[in-house]
């Protein structure tokens, strides 16, 4: 066995997103004061740079940054009144990128209805979308996408409707929607001052369909929270920054109003500000039985936040292209472990995972293996197939996990089908990569941001 001084290999940190415009070429403030004198006033010359900055603490000077950024890279018109949250265009385009990526992936089919055909715009519904209605306006200047944005407040449905129609050239994409309105017993629309504890159910409206929401949910439980951090001053209301539980208690919400309206988006997805509470609504999101959990790192300078995604839709089985080779076995690695998460803590967790998902298993925990882990055909017909009714049954499954130690604080996880045909390889390889995903979260990703 290697020595155990040796050093661990980490991780590389994250980045932007590949198809961020501002990976590669930060904003240049010198070229955007040049062009835009408004934005001139605010740049600041630090001695140890040869490049102008901006004071991030000042709500003026982000807010012109944000303005000519738009105006300058996307073609957007954009401006919000003093006192409302101020978005970054580079942190919010990661997030747009990634939703895509999700919509390319094509793991969860398109929805189908009786108006859907091969030309049919993308769908979007943006929760709480404030007085910068920054999504609709990335999403359909960037991707053509077209927005349903909702929020509480008069001044963010105005100045949401505003910088909508300040841009005539995607204005006919995107809908401003008061989520104070809901319907009354009779059927008949009902507008309250108040909003609900649903943030989606009696906000879509009967028989519509998305092909995902997102959500920038207010991080803080109070105002007093949110200004802990004196590096950046991005504004914001209370209705934008402060929830009772904070975001942990809204996503929540989010989760709840998903389970309702399962069938009428693809994706539900959320920005996350805190990396502990990921563990906390993963776990809430498989107990009320959805299919697919997705989470990524969206990077900005010092910023990190997360985005959660999850969907109730059959995942396609035909997940293995027809000229690949056949995997019946499969591993991955996990390596930067605390010393307290050894391989039969691990071990453990694997048993736990299956058992959650309603197969039954038979462990040799002594000889690190779960020895045999039986996926029913009911069961596999539920939770791989396309959503296409067929006559044919589909065929339960056998497998194994094996936990070897490779070094201190690196695991190797082997899962092999114990018949070794293709029949179900596609069912197993999701099923394996929903495992992994899992125990990366649970072991990897515990410390808080």
């Amino acid at each position: 066995m290697p020595r155990a001084n040796r050093k661990r290999r980490r991780s590389p940190p994250p980045e932007m997103h590949r198809n961020n415009r501002y990976k590669e070429s930060p904003p240049d403030f010198s070229l955007l004061a040049s062009l835009y004198p408004s934005f001139r006033q605010y740049l600041l010359f630090p001695s140890s740079s040869d490049r102008p900055a901006i004071d991030f603490t000042d709500l003026s000077a982000t807010r012109e940054l944000t303005r000519v950024l738009l105006l300058h890279d996307h073609g957007v018109n954009w401006w919000i009144p003093d006192g409302q949250l101020c978005p970054t265009v580079p942190n919010r385009s990661n997030y747009i990128h990634w939703i895509g990526d999700l919509l390319s992936s094509n793991l969860i089919p398109l929805i189908t209805n009786s108006d859907s055909n091969s030309e049919k715009l993308v769908r979007g519904f943006d929760i709480g979308t404030g007085a910068n209605c920054i999504y609709p306006l990335l999403g359909a200047s960037l991707k053509g996408w077209s927005f349903v944005g909702s929020d509480v407040t008069e001044i963010a449905l105005e100045w949401a409707r505003k910088n909508v129609e300040s841009n005539p050239h995607i204005s006919n994409l995107i809908e401003i929607r008061d989520a104070r309105k809901s319907r009354s017993l009779d059927g008949e629309l009902a507008s309250t001052t108040m909003p609900s504890d649903h943030v989606l159910v009696d906000v879509v409206k009967e028989g519509e369909s998305f092909d995902f929401c997102m959500c920038n949910p207010p991080f803080f439980e109070s105002l007093e929270d949110a200004g802990l951090n004196p590096k950046t001053a991005c504004g914001g209301t209370s209705e934008e920054m402060v929830c009772p539980g904070g975001e942990q208690a809204f996503i929540h919400r989010i989760i709840e109003d998903s389970v309702s309206l399962k069938h009428s988006f693809r994706w539900f997805t959320s920005m996350v500000g805190r990396k502990v509470n990921l563990k906390i609504l993963i776990s809430k999101i498989r107990e009320v039985g959805a299919t697919v959990v997705k989470t990524t790192e969206f990077v900005q300078g010092q910023t990190a936040r997360w985005g959660l995604a999850w969907s109730f839709l059959p995942p396609r089985r035909n997940l293995i292209s027809p000229n690949a080779p056949i995997k019946t076995d499969l591993s991955f690695m996990l390596q930067g472990l605390q010393r307290k998460a050894g391989a039969f803590q691990v071990l453990k967790s694997v048993e736990t995972f299956f058992l959650s998902k309603g197969a039954s298993c038979k462990s040799d925990l002594a000889s690190f293996f779960v020895n045999q882990i039986t996926i029913s055909g009911e069961l596999a017909g539920e939770m791989f197939n396309d959503g296409t009714k067929t006559d044919s049954a589909i065929d339960g499954f056998s497998f194994r996990i094996a936990v070897f130690e490779q070094t201190p604080g690196t695991l190797l996880l082997r899962g092999s089908l114990l018949r070794k045909d293709s029949s179900n390889a596609g069912a197993f390889q999701l099923l394996f990569s929903q495992l992994e995903e899992n125990l990366k979260m649970e072991f990897l990703h515990k410390s808080g941001g």
